[in-house]
């Protein structure tokens, strides 16, 4: 019997829906093909054929840069990935956007469990352990800036900013924190890129933010 995760691929791809920016969709022979969501009327593309390609395919944007954080809407173009079956498209999906349909299945069996950001920054040591020292104010700026949709992050947030339940920034939109909203803007039915708690390179933000503060 289909899992939450599967069941929500096929979905997908029978109504021509998406998780960020990776259109999923059946072909007429039973099988499936993963593509950009821009790229739906363009007709020369690059085809893979394997699910492990998805990791060549999201390393580096359209400039050749590196991409640090796999769910920032800055995947490349141009390609489309074939592949047999369901088992397929969901390996290639965690290649595209790695723990994500394991946060998704688990919020779908009300099983998430979120952390908040102090939680996240106060269990940091070394380098990383001056963080907790920024202020809500700086986090209010830092998240609306480094985690907004357009330009930063495709997830939608669940976490909280601190065991009262703030918000973890005032300055993103409402939508941002509703997993049934399009992060894209495309409107699309999606699977949402589930955000549990704060990222790395977030708190590595945090941890930048924290320093110039000291330092200037």
């Amino acid at each position: 019997m289909p899992d939450a995760i599967e069941t929500g691929l096929a979905s997908a791809a029978k109504g021509g829906g998406a998780i960020g920016q990776v259109r999923i969709r059946q072909t007429s022979d039973g099988q499936f093909a993963l593509s950009h969501c821009e790229d739906e009327l363009t007709t020369e593309l690059r085809i893979f054929a394997r699910p492990e390609d998805a990791i060549e395919i999201a390393r580096y944007d359209d400039a050749g840069n590196y991409r640090p954080l796999k769910t920032a809407p800055n995947l490349r173009r141009g390609w489309r990935l074939n592949v047999t079956n369901m088992s397929g498209v969901r390996d290639a999906m965690d290649y595209f956007y790695p723990g994500r349909l394991a946060a998704f299945g688990a919020w779908k069996q009300n099983q998430l469990i979120t952390t908040t950001l102090r939680e996240t920054l106060n269990r940091q040591s070394g380098m990383y352990r001056v963080a907790a020292k920024i202020s809500d104010e700086q986090i209010d700026d830092l998240v609306g800036s480094f985690c907004k949709s357009n330009g930063g992050c495709l997830r939608t947030i669940l976490w909280k900013r601190d065991s009262n339940g703030a918000a973890p920034s005032t300055k993103l939109l409402a939508e941002k924190y509703d997993p049934s909203f399009d992060q894209t803007g495309r409107d699309r039915p999606i699977i949402p890129l589930i955000c549990q708690e704060a990222c790395g390179l977030l708190v590595n933000e945090c941890r930048k933010a924290v320093k110039a503060e000291s330092d200037g």
